[in-house]
């Protein structure tokens, strides 16, 4: 599946191949080295969708916490399962993302089975895996969940032994979750975590009996606030940066002082990137990414918010909103859309818009896609979007 490729090398670099150090490691003696928790495990690159990716560095204390962590949250959703090790969970996801990589941490920790996806995007052969045995805890992105819901055999995989439909890597749209668990009776629990967090921050109760839009609460010995551009706290209701502290958060970027200095407050919280909103109950809504705001005569617009009232459209599949530059506004919207109902017209979905979105939140131009550009993992580049529209 691999295409070829070269990587321009200037005389100072070489490439070692995968298998050639393989082989002279096989040469190597081997030797004990000490290890504490505050020693670096891994260097886990960010998805770089907004920008170039970064080597967040995870010791062995931010590991093993997030792991900890997961398997304390996820205990309740697992009790009818008294032996640990019988539980099948489903990985369709590049075990390099810190999502899957975290499940597979998790299944080690328990023992229990994981059942790896190579191509989840042959969705015809990831059903037939899902029909081999059954499985109890399945993982994934709402592009992923949705793709399976529109395939045609969907409806021959036995969900009655699923235990867990845990979403996340990007935000969860109410249209989605809605079909997801009318088609399969479980609930879809959102949750929301970063390369730079192990994966591991918010999740909502694995007990809840349907979707909620929330990201939920943060997991045992993590700190969150939503804080302004100073670093001062916010009080509830209010937007602005989700950050976070706890022992799953990364110590810094790998030879980047200065992104590390940005990157916390100087009381010791990460900043996320992610707007946010923290209600009375102590549960989490992101409104977006900083970075994908789109600013309309001066009002703030937050493309997922867009993204989510559109997804409920009858015959849209999936969307994505950006913002284009306009002479008069400042910026505009763009709506691209990806339907499964040909009949569904531009005007059709612009008159959805303005029966349900307030006056400068309606996109100016929607665009039907057969497809909508995705990282590795599923989740919808907007960067992409805008740098292929004038």
């Amino acid at each position: 599946m691999v295409p070829e490729f070269e990587l321009p090398l200037s005389d100072k670099h070489k490439v070692t191949s995968f298998k050639q150090a393989i082989s002279e490691g096989r040469q190597l003696t081997f030797k004990s080295v000490p290890q504490s928790l505050d020693d670096i495990a891994f260097l886990q690159y960010t998805g770089g969708t907004t920008g170039l990716s970064k080597g967040a560095v995870l010791t062995h204390r931010n590991i093993v916490a997030a792991i900890l962590q997961a398997e304390t949250w996820f205990a309740p959703a697992l009790e009818r399962m008294p032996d640990l090790r019988k539980v099948n969970s489903i990985a369709a996801l590049p075990l390099y993302h810190i999502f899957a990589l975290t499940l597979c941490l998790l299944a080690i920790r328990q023992g229990s089975h994981l059942t790896l996806v190579p191509n989840p995007r042959d969705f015809g052969k990831f059903i037939e895996t899902l029909k081999t045995r059954p499985f109890h805890l399945l993982p994934g992105v709402n592009t992923l969940f949705n793709a399976l819901l529109q395939h045609p055999m969907f409806k021959t995989i036995d969900f009655s032994h699923l235990c867990l439909t845990q979403a996340g890597g990007m935000a969860a749209s109410e249209g989605t979750a809605r079909a997801w668990q009318a088609a399969t009776g479980s609930a879809m629990i959102e949750g929301w975590g970063m390369s730079e967090t192990c994966a591991i921050g918010t999740n909502n109760p694995v007990t809840q009996t349907s979707f909620s839009g929330s990201i939920g609460l943060p997991l045992p010995s993590i700190e969150m606030a939503i804080k302004d551009e100073q670093g001062n706290s916010l009080p509830q209701g209010e937007s602005g940066e989700i950050c976070i502290r706890g022992p799953n958060v990364m110590v810094g970027y790998y030879k980047q002082e200065e992104e590390t200095r940005k990157a916390f407050t100087p009381d010791g919280y990460m900043r996320t990137g992610d707007v946010g909103i923290m209600d009375e109950r102590g549960f989490f809504r992101i409104v977006d990414r900083i970075k994908d705001m789109i600013i309309v005569s001066g009002f703030n617009v937050f493309p997922s918010e867009l993204e989510n009232v559109i997804s409920l459209c009858p015959g849209v599949v999936e969307c994505a909103a950006i913002g284009i530059p306009d002479a008069m506004q400042g910026e505009t919207i763009k709506v691209f859309v990806v339907r499964n109902d040909s009949m569904l017209t531009e005007d059709a979905v612009a008159k959805y818009c303005h029966d349900n979105l307030t006056g400068y939140k309606r996109p100016k131009y929607i665009e039907f896609r057969d497809e909508l550009p995705k990282s590795n993992v599923g989740k919808i580049l907007r960067r992409e979007l805008r740098t292929t529209t004038h």
